[in-house]
């Protein structure tokens, strides 16, 4: 009840003065229009926009910067059923029925039954963060620096061990991002460490420039050098664009589904949108009608209904561990962490207490935003469509310009542009050889962070390690994360040597 009253009295009351309601319509309009375009996720856009959102009010930045996260969700689809091309990674299932309902002329069920379904399944999701967060919040503020730094511990593990096809490579870019993170001056003795005697390396390497180096310059390269060739032509809107009643009454459920298994897997480290979308295409397809089975691989409805309804609900579920412990679950919401940071404002379980009109305020916005972007997706996709248009040698030429000007407009530095560039490259050459790029991100923003905590708990427990054991809570979180890094490699080396004696 204390949430609901937080939600209208202090979330609304903020959400909808008209400076918010302005950045939360351009949030949402970036953000589908970033859907659409094939190889620019709303990682890039975030990245570029941290500069801009320096000299603007935090809540309004905030609200904008979601609204890019969870219309890029929307957006594409769009893409993925016109084209085949998703524009983002979790509307990549979609892709598989969606292209095929196009091609039988059926797009604008298609289209609907995505717009439709992500907007229910955020409208349900962001209810359960209103009703969740101030519970975990509470929960966390039970939380000493013991159980921090284990928790922690686990978010390493998760975004080393199940982000990309190799745990090694994982693992070797969490190191990375966490050596990255220690430069500068180290806050208890105040003396300065692996800055190699330079300079501007005392203040420590700016996230922001780390973001549209890794995002924007090194994912543009890979892009542009890579899959730069779209194949495939535009499929025809011509046709009903207007759900029947039977489309009605074979989405409803999947769209429920779909929430049901997206939210959860947004809440939890490394949980991202790809896997809840695979899981619940699965799902649909098992639970269909016979008759509907046999339209799977030929146009389902409900291999969009479902998937589309998991990408949007993860997404926001993402907003869970992020606002309440401070810990992101995806490369955006890392990237959305280091915006709260330039603001010097800490996301964790004191935000509810500290910042309640900026939290709420957000909360808020995501509910206006829902019904902002049924009603961009729904009536204007024709324009959005126009986007696919764009040459893709001048959007990413813009996308680097825009870097470069925000990089320099931080500091009027030559080293933060330097700084840009290496990074960049670096990002490129981990797109290149398979190293995923969140666990440096993660190592970046959080290292620091398990560090301060570390030393509290060594501090306060007169440095016997063994506290990490002897509380409870901790304890069960470092056996969650040991499961984490034993279990895949036992359960691959099991299969192999099922496979070997096959």
């Amino acid at each position: 009840m204390e949430s609901l009253n937080a939600l209208f009295s202090l979330g609304f009351a903020t959400a909808l003065t008209p400076a918010n309601l302005l950045w939360a319509l351009l949030g949402c309009t970036l953000g589908t229009a970033i859907g659409v375009l094939p190889g620019v996720g709303p990682a890039v856009t975030v990245a570029l926009l941290l500069p801009v959102t320096q000299s603007v009010d935090p809540t309004g930045a905030l609200i904008m910067l979601a609204g890019v996260y969870y219309g890029a969700m929307f957006g594409g689809s769009t893409t993925s059923i016109l084209l085949n091309t998703p524009g983002e990674a979790g509307s990549i299932v979609s892709a598989l029925e969606g292209n095929k309902m196009a091609k039988m002329g059926r797009a604008g069920p298609a289209l609907s039954t995505a717009a439709i379904g992500s907007f229910i399944a955020g409208s349900i999701a962001t209810v359960l963060l209103t009703l969740l967060a101030p519970v975990l919040a509470g929960f966390a503020l039970q939380l000493g620096p013991v159980e921090t730094f284990s928790l922690m511990m686990l978010t390493f593990a998760a975004v080393s061990m199940v982000l990309g096809n190799s745990p090694l490579k994982g693992s070797i870019a969490l190191l990375l991002g966490l050596g990255m993170g220690l430069i500068g001056i180290e806050g208890q003795s105040g003396q300065s460490r692996f800055t190699f005697g330079l300079l501007p390396l005392i203040d420590g390497i700016d996230i922001v420039v780390v973001a549209m180096g890794l995002f924007a310059v090194g994912e543009t390269l890979y892009t542009a050098t890579y899959e730069n060739n779209i194949v495939g032509r535009i499929e025809s809107l011509k046709g009903s664009f207007w759900m029947s009643k039977d489309d009605w009454k074979r989405s409803w459920k999947p769209w429920l589904r779909g929430t049901a298994i997206g939210f959860p897997f947004g809440t939890i480290p490394a949980g991202g949108t790809e896997l809840p979308t695979f899981l619940s295409y699965s799902m649909e397809k098992k639970l269909a009608s016979p008759s509907a089975q046999k339209e799977f691989g030929k146009g389902a409805i409900e291999g969009v209904a479902g998937p589309e309804a998991a990408n949007n609900a993860a997404v926001t579920g993402t907003l869970v561990p992020l606002l309440t412990l401070g810990i992101p679950t995806s490369a955006t919401a890392a990237i959305m962490l280091s915006a709260f940071q330039q603001y010097n404002i800490v996301p964790g379980p004191l935000l509810f207490d500290t910042n309640p009109e900026l939290v709420w305020g957000l909360i808020a916005s995501l509910y206006i935003g829902n019904v902002m972007l049924l009603v961009l997706n729904l009536p204007l996709v024709g324009l959005w469509v126009q986007f696919l248009k764009v040459p893709r040698p001048l959007l990413y030429g813009g996308i680097i310009v825009l870097a470069t000007m925000g990089a320099y407009a931080l500091r009027q530095s030559w080293f933060d542009l330097m700084l840009l560039y290496i990074i960049g490259v670096l990002g490129f050459l981990m797109r290149r050889f398979d190293f995923p790029v969140v666990p440096l991100v993660v190592g970046l923003i959080v290292g620091p962070m398990a560090e301060k905590h570390f030393r509290r708990a060594m501090s306060i427990n007169e440095g016997d390690l063994t506290v990490f054991l002897t509380h409870p809570i901790s304890l069960l979180i470092l056996l969650v994360t040991a499961a984490i890094l034993v279990v895949p490699p036992l359960m691959k080396r099991r299969q192999a040597l099922l496979d070997g004696a096959r």
